[in-house]
């Protein structure tokens, strides 16, 4: 994968989870502190012209540095349990179909800054963590557990068997406001277009919605999941 620009990739540099392959920096830049940082992560750098950058870059805005980094490699629920198994509080993000990666990347952003524990996504119908997922998260994703399953209902059944409670996000439900928070939580957002699927909300143990009081009656699931995880952070900071 590509990750371009200082601050995505400050957020790796040293990240035990990313494997940096090479880093290219433009021969004309003149941020002597990061070139500096650069060299002293360890990892292998090359000066390049610009105009390599450029044919490059998919952002037109790579800042004169541009990292080859391996795949991002996926988490097992299994760690995401034992990590969580002192702990009062959990909380574990599960997207049903959220297949924009411009969307995935921003919820990734606001998870990882909301102190969420893992996001679930589906193996189909969905995002997978690519270059666009890794470069709107502005690096967020390498401190971020992802997990990838084959079974979204299947996998919400096992967290339900380890004390989750689960609040799937739709238009007709009860106030987020309304709803205890606390504890273990499996957050459901939908995808772009569909929604939570209806069997989904059936086994979830509560639907949830976030009141609307505008002329529009749907929210982008990217800002919808960053007020429902902000709910979640205000209800546990009292």
């Amino acid at each position: 994968m590509l990750i371009e620009g200082k601050n995505a990739i400050a957020e790796v540099l040293g990240n035990p989870s990313i494997t940096i392959e090479k880093i290219l920096i433009a021969k004309n830049t003149t941020d002597n502190a990061f070139i500096s940082k650069i060299k002293n992560s360890g990892h292998k750098y090359q000066f390049v012209e610009k105009a390599a950058l450029d044919k490059l870059s998919q952002t037109r805005n790579h800042q004169g540095f541009i990292a080859f980094t391996s795949d991002y490699k996926y988490h097992d629920l299994d760690q995401i349990f034992s990590l969580l198994k002192n702990k009062e509080n959990g909380t574990i993000l599960i997207l049903d179909g959220v297949e924009d990666p411009h969307n995935l990347g921003n919820i990734v952003r606001t998870a990882e800054c909301m102190g969420v524990d893992a996001i679930i996504i589906p193996k189909n119908r969905s995002a997978q963590v690519n270059e666009t997922v890794t470069r709107v998260s502005m690096g967020a994703i390498s401190h971020m557990r992802v997990c990838k399953v084959t079974n979204i209902n299947q996998t919400i059944e096992t967290l339900k068997q380890n004390n989750f409670w689960i609040y799937a996000s739709d238009m007709n439900g009860k106030n987020v406001s309304k709803i205890n928070l606390k504890g273990r939580v499996g957050i459901v957002m939908g995808g772009e277009d569909t929604g939570v699927s209806q069997l989904t909300k059936k086994i979830s143990d509560e639907v949830i919605t976030i009141p609307m009081h505008g002329k529009t009656n749907s929210l982008n699931v990217a800002n919808a999941t960053a007020m429902i995880l902000y709910e979640i952070q205000r209800q546990r900071s009292f």
